[in-house]
């Protein structure tokens, strides 16, 4: 059984451990958030933006906790626009617990969430390549709305955006 919990500044250093255990393994999928952001100074400033981002309810960052409090992931709803009722979806899982429901059933969660703060609809993006998200986002409801090819840090990627309504 999961949870999501709102983001603390209780939770940095198990959220830090968290990102620097799992950094190869996200960096497989999405770029990098470059080597500051795992410096813990930088990581601590980051998560203060975050926390006040928070706080003025431009964002909304939950932890995807087991029933003992240990991180299995993070899910997020940002750039909330509440004239368009519109957020966008954001969600990573430790490597440890990717394959097991734990995305589908936090993703599932987070729309409870999204549903109380009187949003419509979700939107969502990906790599091309990054096929288990792409699974989890159809099995709870996303649509592919469009592509966009790119490149970044010398890298060619595709994007996938999605959206759900609530």
């Amino acid at each position: 059984m999961i949870h999501i919990a709102s983001l603390q500044m209780e939770d940095e250093d198990k959220l830090y451990a968290f990102e620097s255990n799992n950094r190869n393994y996200f960096e497989k999928f999405v770029p990098s958030r470059g080597d500051d952001y795992y410096q813990k100074d930088y990581f601590r400033d980051r998560l203060k933006e975050l926390l006040k981002e928070q706080a003025d309810k431009q964002s909304y960052f939950f932890l995807i906790k087991d029933t003992n409090g240990e991180i299995l992931g993070r899910i997020n709803l940002t750039d909330i626009d509440y004239s368009l009722k519109s957020g966008f979806l954001g969600y990573r899982v430790g490597e440890a617990y990717t394959g097991k429901g734990v995305a589908g059933q936090a993703l599932e969660l987070l729309k409870k969430e999204a549903k109380m703060l009187k949003l419509k609809e979700i939107k969502a993006q990906t790599t091309a390549d990054n096929i288990a998200s792409q699974k989890v986002l159809k099995k709870r409801g996303f649509e592919e709305i469009s592509r966009e090819e790119t490149t970044y840090e010398g890298k060619h990627l595709t994007f996938v955006y999605y959206q759900a309504d609530l």
